[in-house]
């Protein structure tokens, strides 16, 4: 399939204009062959100085199918194990880079698209995505995920000026990263929800119109999970447009806000190995477990709503203590400071909040149930639970409490702290 971005930029309802940098999407059987086109007939055929990043997986799993492709670009192959989007990996690019380079293809998943589109905006260098595996929504962002001395950033980026997807490779990834991409596109149900809890209370910028497309991803990847997880070519390009989509509503709104909130917290909190030693866990399936301990939790609010069991109050900071003996043993206490300041909360104002919590509930019950999730994660082979990510059920309570920190961002999660619960401290 071939996505008319065009469609994605028109004037919209919200009152903004939206504005869509990649100028080529192609979802489909033999996508690398039309990326060979374009660097030799079309409209790639000016840059005469390519770098190919790719990891020696991703290599493997590309080099067959794209080897008209290495051949005529500059290569460079980063080694998997251990492999992060972090300044050791940058570096490593910059000093392999010569100062020719006019274009930047990165060939492989989350991880080489973050390298890559974070150093075509340091160079000022369009980059090409060539995604390996559906496993997630970031590669047409126009923000990266990086780890900078041990803080998860989102640090400003270029979105790619083209997308090649090739379902000759993608669908044949490991089940394991086509899962994570699922799992990915599952934490909307929370960011959503998020989102529109933030405009209720603060006022926040909202787009129904990008809800929407979020909302149409989920429902047609939900529709066809058994045939994902069989690597049926078809519903993986389903899957890769739903994720592609939603990298394009970030795009439209210039942040990662549709994408990504309370449940991509505390994914990276784990990430920042703060609370739990190092995890062998994909970032999709840190995510989907994520989703499903913050979906328990907002379902259990919404219940003491409803049954008048829960009361709003003023803001109160209850956790400088947790956060100095957390994040400073690190060395990571001033980022955090940084990065909450000023504080969201102080936004919120208590009794706005005493006057929305009927409709907080109501946008939570929108919501599947958890058994529903757990189901429909099930049959995508999603991770769910956090023994299967290498965690322990202690580390629940205080992942819970520490993820909203991670980012300056209103979640219910955060919201929740200016709540009081009946029966409970």
């Amino acid at each position: 399939m071939r996505v008319d971005t065009d469609d994605f930029a028109r004037p919209c309802r919200c009152g903004r204009e939206h504005h869509i940098d990649v100028k080529e999407i192609i979802i489909e059987e033999g996508a690398a062959d039309k990326l060979e086109e374009a660097m030799s007939d079309g409209f790639l055929r000016q840059y005469i100085s390519p770098l190919l990043i790719c990891d020696t997986n991703t290599l493997k799993a590309t080099e067959e199918i794209m080897e008209d492709i290495y051949d005529r670009c500059q290569v460079l192959v980063l080694d998997a194990e251990g492999l992060h989007a972090n300044e050791h990996a940058v570096q490593i690019v910059e000093n392999y880079m010569d100062e020719d380079i006019d274009l930047i293809l990165a060939v492989g998943s989350g991880t080489i698209h973050d390298i890559s589109r974070y150093i075509a905006f340091q160079y000022k260098i369009p980059f090409i995505s060539v995604p390996t595996a559906a496993s997630v929504d970031g590669f047409v962002s126009n923000v990266a995920a990086m780890t900078w001395k041990g803080l998860k950033k989102t640090v400003p980026a270029v979105p790619p000026i083209a997308v090649f997807a090739d379902s000759r490779i993608f669908a044949h990834a490991p089940k394991r990263l086509n899962a994570s991409g699922v799992s990915d596109l599952f934490g909307k149900y929370i960011c959503l929800a998020d989102w529109k809890i933030a405009h209720l209370l603060t006022g926040e910028y909202i787009c129904g119109r990008i809800i929407e497309m979020e909302e149409k991803a989920l429902r047609t990847v939900s529709s066809c999970l058994r045939d994902i997880a069989e690597a049926d070519l078809e519903s993986c390009e389903e899957l890769m447009y739903a994720l592609i989509l939603s990298g394009l509503a970030m795009q439209m709104v210039g942040n990662s806000r549709p994408a990504s909130c309370a449940e991509h917290h505390l994914s990276h909190l784990w990430e920042m190995e703060v609370i739990n030693r190092p995890l062998d866990a994909l970032h999709g399936e840190k995510v989907s477990v994520g989703t499903l301990l913050v979906l328990r939790e907002y379902k259990r609010i919404a219940r003491a709503i409803r049954e008048g069991r829960c009361q709003a109050a003023p803001y109160e900071d209850r956790d400088a203590a947790l956060l100095e003996e957390t994040f400073g043993k690190k060395g990571l206490l001033e980022g955090i400071r940084n990065e909450n300041d000023p504080e969201p909360l102080l936004e919120v104002n208590p009794e706005i909040l005493k006057e929305r919590l009927e409709e907080i509930a109501a946008i939570i019950e929108e919501l599947p149930e958890e058994k529903e999730l757990r189901r429909a994660m099930k049959n995508a082979g999603c991770r769910r639970d956090v023994y299967d990510i290498g965690l322990t059920e202690e580390i629940i309570p205080e992942s819970l409490r520490l993820a909203p920190y991670v980012r300056r961002r209103l979640s219910f999660l955060r919201v929740s702290k200016m709540l009081r619960l009946k029966g409970e401290a």
